[in-house]
Parts: C-alpha cells; structure tokens; sequence
C-alpha cells in the first residue's frame, strides 16, 4: 500500500469474531492472531459511528493482552466512519480503550489520512534510511547495513467485521481491491 509517500505491506483480516474455533468466525479469529503475530504494527479499527461495541472491548483486551506492557506489536487505534459529526460519540468512547489519541478518519472519503500517517511515523524509523547515508566521499556511510530498504512496514488491521478495514485498505490502495458493503463479512 502507498499512504503519502510511504510504502508499506498491509494486511487484511476478516474480522475478530469471538467463537470456536472450529466455526467458520473462530477460523477467521485464527487468520486474524496469525496476522497480528507478523506484523510491525496493528491498527485497531472502530466504527465511530456505531461508537464502541462490547466485541470492540474483547478486541482490545485481547490486544492489551498480546501486546501488552512491552509487548512486540505496538497499536494504533483508528476511529473510521468519523466524518461530520456522526462519529463524534464513538471518537470520545474509544479514549477509553486505552490505546491513545485514536485516530479520527473516514476511509471512504478520504479523510484523516494525513493524521494516520502522522500516527504510523513513529514506528517506521527503523525502517527508513538515515538522512544522508553516504559519507563525505560519496561512499555508504558505516549504518547503511542496518536499515533493509526492502523490508516495508507491515501493518495488521484488527476490527470487528463491517468497522471499514477493508474501505481503509482500499483508500490506501487507491483502487477497490477487496469488497466492500454493508453486510458484514
């Protein structure tokens, strides 16, 4: 995905069902924690407008849980479906999740973006290069090794189904690759 000049492989997820395992929703939880486990950062997806859910309050305890004090997958919360001020209850409910300065956007029209991209910065410093790499005589410079250019930020987007993670996707995509509707899934 591209989001204002930077690159990065961004993973979908069906939605965090709380079900067995063995059901269709449990599978999907599965591919959703396997996501989670790769990636560098995870953006926690709510729909603004509907404010917060009971599923978006396990969604965040099972997050708090994986990534925790310390933990390896730091999350940025992402209130879509905030444009206007329909989204502005849910905006200040998820403050209570315990995750930060939520993010207040709407993928389908476009906006926020730039605050998202604010918002991811602070997590693709290890993966840029140094200002000036090179030395004074034009050669690499000593850190040049530590920072694998090909290796992008890989973002996980965790979310109750229908909060809009794939409408963000598709906005950082620029085109509508993955399906989109009102009906869940």
């Amino acid at each position: 995905a591209h989001l204002l000049g930077l690159d990065f492989t961004i993973v979908d997820t069906a939605g965090w069902e709380d079900l067995d395992e063995a059901t269709l929703p449990g599978r999907m939880r599965q591919q959703t924690e396997a996501a989670l486990h790769g990636a560098d950062v995870a953006l926690f997806v709510i729909d603004a407008r509907a404010g917060l859910t009971p599923l978006d309050e396990e969604i965040a305890r099972h997050l708090r849980q994986v990534t925790g004090s310390g933990g390896s997958v730091p999350v940025v919360l992402v209130a879509n479906k905030a444009e206007g001020k329909a989204g502005d209850h849910g905006l200040y409910e998820s403050f209570a999740l315990g995750f930060g300065d939520p993010v207040p956007l709407s993928a389908e029209h476009g906006q926020g973006m730039a605050d998202l991209f604010e918002a991811l910065l602070p997590y693709l410093d290890d993966k840029q290069p140094e200002e000036d790499p090179f030395d004074e005589a034009g050669e690499p410079g000593e850190d040049e090794e530590e920072h694998d250019l090909s290796a992008p930020l890989k973002l996980a987007i965790v979310g109750r189904p229908n909060a809009g993670k794939s409408t963000l996707i598709n906005a950082m995509l620029h085109e509508d690759r993955l399906l989109t509707g009102p009906e869940a899934g």
